[in-house]
């Protein structure tokens, strides 16, 4: 009798994993430099999950030349299906005979990256910042792996992994290091790189580095690696709390089950804060700020060690389980760092980005909903804060409503049962409503809540209560400044003495929404009077050029097109285009015409639509 195959939960693969699910990959590659190449070979491990139906196997590839492949050590017949957008070409691998339920097949495929592989940057000496060598770095999320290697290209799927990397050059990977007597360069000059993943991880969770990079720890279990120039200042700017944050999630959940917690910062053209990758968070260098006052991004990146990384959505169309969870625990880190009122405070922040994206997409649209329909639609498309901060907002209300000592309990139930799987929304519904079914006044709270409301209506969640106890003083400074040139308020610098810079992130989010807008020269007044457009923190620096945009001050032009040829971070590149496309939409689109090289091609792709309503081909 044949196995019963539920049909793929995730839309936006091509592969047939319903009937083949990959236990184990080894990727061999040599990076090529000089070609902008990966070369090389993946050798899968496929387990049956049904008995001798599928005489074929389907998987995800994108823009990839294929070399040949063979199945158990001998060649197979192989073509690639029609092409589908967003989702690439699909490669058909055929079988001799069909395969016993379970049985362990090994599929080894010869590949080469393209010039049109979007899940790797190469930079050139030039773009890093000593400027002496070549750097490239993989960004896999949400459907790019499928550029590098054909794969199961779906977080459905979870599998070991080992990388056996070639490179004249330092390589980090996405699994800790196997250290060899053999690790030396070869009469060619390159070296081979060894790394093993022994929890299995989703295609999205393949990583890769290259380049000119040294390392310092950062604590017991943490080292951070970048440029060597940049080492020291990186290392002063983690090593206070990274730690901290480990002890402090470990007790809300469990212990880290990866060895090594390691970040690895970036070049500026990295197009988000952070990636989660495992053992190797790469995150953007936006967070050296030099004041210690931007590194939550570390924070959220290790919560995803457990959500998102062990505990993961099973497609995007559920990407609030990833985003809304992680946000939930990296506030509850801080708070356990540095006290309650800073969760509060860091959920008002993301209050705002939250109210930013619906704006963006529309109160109604599809992707501001917890749950989005992403049948043949590009996940990257629906990016955005929502995930984050309404999923934030969902889980918060949960917490609110069975009382924060009862969900504590729920936390670690929740993590220990889905650990190493993937689940969608609806598992997590039945899941939090069967732990708390023997507790009335729980259990009859979340059976009366309105579940198709916070799953699938558009727009804002209800907003709660939030302690405005470290926002007060800056909204009232906000109101002071909207309320000239008609009132006797005469900003001094010692305005914003004492004052955090996360502080003045919300005092100029708060002119940003307001309805009154400052005038230009009130505009320039402020960034005179409190030094922001010069700030080091660049939360600070890119939200005044916003403001100084908004107000149509054209004395920040210069160092808002400045500083787009120096950051490559969505969070701040995407909403400046927006602002100075209004002001001045010449200026946009020869500031990004002169930089488009220098962004990763997921924010070149994102700017595109943003300037011109569509992608180029």
């Amino acid at each position: 009798m044949a196995a019963v195959v539920n049909p793929p939960r995730d839309p936006n693969t091509l592969s047939n994993y319903n009937n083949w699910v990959s236990t184990h990959i080894t990727a061999n590659f040599d990076i090529l430099f000089d070609q902008r190449k990966l070369a090389g070979n993946v050798v899968h491990l496929f387990r049956s999950t049904t008995h001798g139906e599928s005489n074929h196997i389907i998987l995800d590839t994108n823009h990839l030349d294929i070399g040949g492949v063979k199945v158990n050590g001998q060649p197979s017949e192989w073509e690639f299906l029609p092409r589908l957008e967003p989702y690439g070409t699909p490669l058909k691998i055929k079988l001799d005979q069909g395969v016993k339920l379970n049985e362990i097949i090994e599929v080894d495929i010869s590949v080469r990256t393209t010039e049109k592989c979007t899940a790797l940057q190469w930079l050139t000496p030039a773009q890093t910042s000593n400027k002496k060598h070549p750097y490239m770095f993989s960004q896999c999320q949400a459907i790019h792996a499928r550029s590098i290697f054909p794969c199961q290209d779906t977080p459905d799927v979870k599998c070991t992994l080992d990388f056996n990397i070639t490179s004249p050059l330092p390589v980090i990977a996405s699994g800790l290091p196997v250290r060899s007597s053999s690790e030396a360069p070869k009469a060619d000059g390159k070296t081979l790189y060894k790394f093993h993943q022994k929890v299995p991880i989703p295609s999205y969770l393949f990583a890769l580095a290259s380049g000119d990079i040294s390392e310092a720890p950062i604590g017991p279990r943490s080292v951070v690696a970048t440029s060597p120039d940049k080492l020291s200042e990186c290392q002063w700017e983690l090593e206070a709390d990274t730690e901290k944050f480990i002890n402090a999630i470990e007790k809300i959940v469990y212990p880290y089950v990866w060895g090594e917690y390691n970040v690895l910062i970036l070049p500026p053209s990295f197009p988000y804060g952070g990636m989660e990758n495992p053992i190797f968070t790469f995150a953007t260098p936006s967070i050296i700020s030099k004041d210690r006052e931007n590194i939550d991004v570390i924070a959220h990146e290790l919560a995803h060690s457990w959500s998102g990384n062990l505990v993961t959505n099973a497609s995007w169309e559920h990407f609030w389980l990833n985003e809304g969870w992680t946000t939930y625990l990296e506030r509850r880190i801080v708070a356990a760092v540095h006290g309650e009122p800073y969760r509060h405070f860091s959920a008002i922040i993301g209050w705002k980005a939250l109210t930013d994206s619906v704006e963006h997409f529309g109160h109604e649209h599809d992707f501001t909903k917890l749950i989005t329909d992403l049948k043949g639609k590009d996940p990257d498309d629906a990016f955005s804060s929502i995930p984050y901060e309404k999923g934030f907002n969902f889980l918060f209300h949960l917490e609110n409503l069975v009382g924060k000592s009862k969900f504590d309990l729920f936390i670690p139930h929740y993590f220990n049962k889905y650990k190493g799987k993937s689940l969608d929304s609806y598992e997590f519904k039945s899941t939090i409503l069967d732990f708390f079914k023997d507790d009335s006044e729980a259990s009859t709270a979340l059976n009366e809540l309105d579940w198709d409301r916070w799953f699938y209506a558009p727009g804002l969640p209800p907003k709660p209560d939030f302690d405005t106890s470290l926002v007060d003083v800056v909204y009232d400074l906000a109101k002071k400044w909207l309320s000239l040139p008609d009132s006797s308020f005469k900003p001094q610098p010692e305005d914003i003495q004492g004052l955090t810079a996360n502080q003045v992130v919300v005092f100029l989010e708060q002119i940003l929404v307001s309805e009154r807008q400052l005038t230009p020269e009130l505009s320039k007044l402020m960034g005179k009077i409190y030094g922001l457009a010069g700030s080091q923190n660049i939360e600070v620096a890119n939200l005044y050029f916003q403001v100084g945009l908004q107000a149509g001050d054209a004395s920040v032009l210069e160092p808002t097109a400045d500083l787009l040829g120096k950051i490559g971070r969505m969070k701040f590149v995407r909403p400046l285009y927006r602002k100075l496309a209004k002001f001045d939409r010449k200026r946009a689109i020869e500031t990004f015409e002169k930089h488009r090289d220098f962004y990763h091609p997921i924010c070149r792709a994102m700017v595109e639509k943003d300037l011109f309503g569509k992608k180029d081909e």
